[in-house]
């Protein structure tokens, strides 16, 4: 579950042979994605060894940022963007509170399906936001997203289960701000600015309900837990973040939030793995038709800033 960001004129300038086409760039996109699909191993052996949801969200967003806290954006002309894109933060740290809570009762492939349906909702928001019109490819993308979600869904979930998934709904709609702000909201913070901008909101927004959370269930109470949170740390979120972070303006926000889905297979394969849950003919048609919507969303290129 990343943080993209826009890069500018002057973030480009010295790396020109990185990531040149968005073929590439999709490409380092979807093996970020996969990273961040490992999230739920570590956040359920984290919840049994009795650490808060809470408490993961405030350590994973904590660690990367305390790498990104030196780029914090202080320059009067950025304050604006840098305010837009601390507020996004927070409000995607809450949002990932409620899916890590929907994970102690639904599946992760339930959880990840209701997740990822966030193309839907970035497209809806860059086109109100922003005024991207979004083309007819771009929705059937879309539409093949969703049509995966409601294969895979569960009617016959108890109420337990429907609620769990219900709590998960605000992360894809906050994750898709998280989009839209990052590729075409903050055009005068470079890439590593927004993703410090982002690391610090997240923790500001975590920080009342950490408050609220029993010390005992917040602080890691033994050197196994200390390294499965520093193990989540760098492999969902530091290291792919940083090359989402630089891969996804390549392409937009219409296909890296494509590209992103391919979290649901990744998940679909960890739950059956790791966690013994089924998966059978929907699964797998569900994760066809998001490998599909990676191919068929067009690319569509942020704005640039204005030269200075």
């Amino acid at each position: 579950m990343p943080y993209i960001a826009d890069m500018t004129q002057s973030d480009l300038t010295p790396r020109p042979g990185l990531f040149p086409t968005p073929g590439s760039a999709t490409l380092i996109v979807v093996a970020a994605s996969v990273c961040f699909g490992l999230v739920p191993l570590f956040a359920r052996g984290l919840m049994e060894m009795g650490v808060a949801p809470a408490a993961i969200a405030f350590f994973r967003y904590a660690f990367s940022g305390l790498f990104m806290l030196p780029f914090l954006p202080l320059a009067r002309a950025k304050r604006r963007d840098a305010l837009r894109m601390i507020c996004a933060g927070l409000l995607m740290g809450l949002g990932w509170v409620s899916y890590l809570e929907a994970l102690k009762t639904a599946s992760v492939a339930a959880t990840g399906v209701i997740y990822m349906t966030y193309p839907m909702f970035a497209l809806l928001l860059a086109w109100l936001l922003v005024r991207q019109t979004p083309s007819p490819r771009s929705w059937l993308g879309c539409a093949m997203v969703l049509g995966a979600a409601l294969i895979l869904f569960d009617g016959t979930a108890g109420d337990a289960v429907s609620w769990a998934l219900l709590l998960s709904l605000p992360a894809p709609i906050l994750f898709a701000l998280i989009i839209v702000t990052l590729t075409c909201l903050t055009p005068s913070l470079t890439s590593r600015e927004k993703l410090s901008c982002g690391m610090v909101g997240s923790l500001i927004g975590l920080a009342p309900v950490v408050a609220l959370t029993d010390p005992a269930a917040f602080l890691p109470s033994g050197a196994d837990v200390w390294l499965t949170v520093i193990a989540m740390g760098l492999m969902t979120t530091l290291i792919p973040q940083f090359l989402y972070t630089v891969a996804a303006p390549k392409i937009g926000p219409g296909r890296a939030a494509a590209a992103g889905t391919v979290e649901l297979p990744t998940m679909i394969a960890l739950g059956w793995v790791m966690f013994g849950e089924a998966v059978g003919l929907r699964e797998i048609t569900a994760s066809v038709l998001v490998l599909t919507a990676i191919v068929l969303v067009p690319s569509i290129a942020p704005p640039r800033p204005a030269p200075a």
